[in-house]
């Protein structure tokens, strides 16, 4: 992660994270408030069930293809630990940032084994999420010894959302389904990943002149520009929650209501239980 691409990727994984949740927990919050006019039909528990596997699927293959570009790109350690010849450890820093691929590459299988067999509890799939989000950032306080002040701020910046998003995380253990702490936590992954973006932009720019790391002024626009980051993250999520909800109220204008007491009462079992998912 020593380098303007090392940023770039985690920045952009975070970002196709925020934004696919905003999108899917926007889609069930709308038709669970809806379901008395039939929105079961558009996002029902098989819907629901594909979306979570292809989801889990998508976080696992992405946390392996970081690890292995962590390894072998860029004069990567290749999974060497130790060198006994020379007696110290090899690139540190890179395995800390494959020990983060690492944790978010279990919460994916994780939630993986449980949205395909239902072998554990439901509750386990944020649990593990929250372990993630708690691991990359107990690696990241411990990351920045002996570093220069500005790089030591910037990263110290991403603590806040990173902490953040572990602890909503853990509160969905508690309050699955609540729209509130679902959309806060993507608001914060959101500005994570736009924030890897910008610590790639400031400590190693890809064109223009490099930046004066010891510099106050630099360290106070950067606070300046961790808040416009938010502002962002915020406008986002907003808009893109209120874009699925008018959608999907739109499309319910234009289709009949289905009368719930023609239902079949499996089909009303299998509605009743799209609340929990």
């Amino acid at each position: 992660m020593g380098s303007f691409k090392g940023h770039a990727l985690p920045g952009s994984f975070f970002l196709v994270a925020g934004i696919w949740w905003t999108g899917k927990h926007s889609l069930w919050h709308t038709t669970r408030r809806n379901k008395n006019i039939g929105s079961s039909r558009l996002a029902g528990r098989a819907l629901q069930r594909r979306l979570e596997i292809l989801e889990s699927s998508v976080i696992f293959f992405f946390s392996f293809v970081g690890i292995l570009a962590e390894q072998f790109l860029a004069n990567g350690p290749r999974f060497q630990l130790y060198d006994f010849t020379e007696r110290h450890w090899v690139s540190l820093m890179i395995w800390q940032h494959s020990t983060m691929y690492l944790f978010f590459g279990l919460a994916g299988a994780l939630s993986l084994i449980i949205h395909t067999t239902e072998a554990a509890p439901l509750a386990l799939d944020r649990i593990m999420l929250a372990v993630a989000f708690f691991n990359e950032g107990f690696l990241f306080f411990f990351h920045l010894h002996g570093r220069s002040m500005l790089d030591v701020h910037v990263h110290q910046l991403l603590l806040y959302s990173i902490f953040g998003s572990a602890l909503l995380a853990f509160l969905e253990v508690f309050h699955r389904g609540n729209i509130l702490l679902e959309l806060l936590r993507c608001t914060l992954t959101v500005l994570q990943g736009s924030w890897f973006w910008q610590i790639g932009f400031v400590l190693y720019p890809p064109n223009g002149p490099e930046w004066d790391l010891d510099d106050h002024n630099n360290m106070m626009f950067v606070t300046m520009c961790y808040s416009w980051h938010l502002a962002f993250a915020l406008l986002a999520v907003s808009v893109l929650y209120c874009t699925v909800s008018c959608v999907v109220r739109s499309r319910l204008r234009r289709t009949p209501p289905m009368e719930m007491g023609l239902l079949k009462p499996r089909e009303r079992d299998a509605e009743s239980e799209d609340e929990i998912l």
